[in-house]
């Protein structure tokens, strides 16, 4: 325990405070980091730079993205260590980043939506307003920029009634999520015109 203005705290409750052990820090993410004790060390507003790192007292420049926040606050206790007796290190996520993801097809609102969280699929399908009665649940499609000729297959039946989580894929920047309405994709026919509409309109507005 320590004390400050006469208050003690219990450094290892405030352990406890650790937020999301399976979310994956990336760029973009804002970090509040805080070592138990050492009030000139405590980062509030810690942003990960685009190329994943972050730059933190006494133990310098050193990579975020990829890590859990549970994580990054190992990375960071072994390297206080050399400076600092047992530190105890807590990560949270003051601010999630936004991947911005195209929902197409049969969903209610269409169009593209700036996820944050945990950037999953069923959090983007939410932002379109869900899918419709007529959406063909056992055969949605994740398409990546990098590789839009192999979509990623997804039976959102099975997460839906089942619980199957390997379902709810993490999306990435850019991601194309796809609800057609039969069983039946035929993908040149189908999905190449929306993903080629989606990312012309994209290219529009980023220039």
């Amino acid at each position: 325990m320590y004390s400050t203005d006469g208050i003690l705290f219990d450094c290892v409750t405030l352990s406890g405070w650790t937020s999301r052990a399976l979310y994956r820090l990336g760029p973009g993410d804002v970090l509040a980091i805080n070592v138990c004790g050492f009030d000139e060390l405590e980062q509030k507003e810690l942003i990960i730079r685009p190329d994943g790192k972050i730059a933190f007292p006494l133990v310098g420049e050193l990579a975020a993205a990829g890590l859990t926040p549970e994580e990054l606050a190992e990375t960071l206790t072994k390297g206080l260590s050399l400076y600092i007796k047992e530190p105890l290190v807590t990560v949270n996520v003051a601010k999630f980043r936004t991947t911005r993801v195209y929902v197409l097809g049969e969903v209610t609102k269409p169009g593209m939506y700036g996820i944050d969280r945990e950037h999953r699929l069923l959090d983007a399908i939410g932002a379109a307003g869900g899918y419709t009665k007529y959406a063909a649940k056992r055969k949605v499609s994740i398409i990546r920029q990098n590789n839009i000729d192999q979509p990623i297959r997804v039976n959102l039946l099975d997460l839906l009634t089942k619980g199957d989580i390997s379902q709810n894929h993490v999306l990435q920047e850019g991601d194309v999520v796809y609800l057609t309405k039969n069983n039946r994709i035929d993908f040149a026919k189908d999905i190449l015109p929306w993903i080629s509409a989606a990312y012309q309109i994209h290219e529009i507005r980023e220039n």
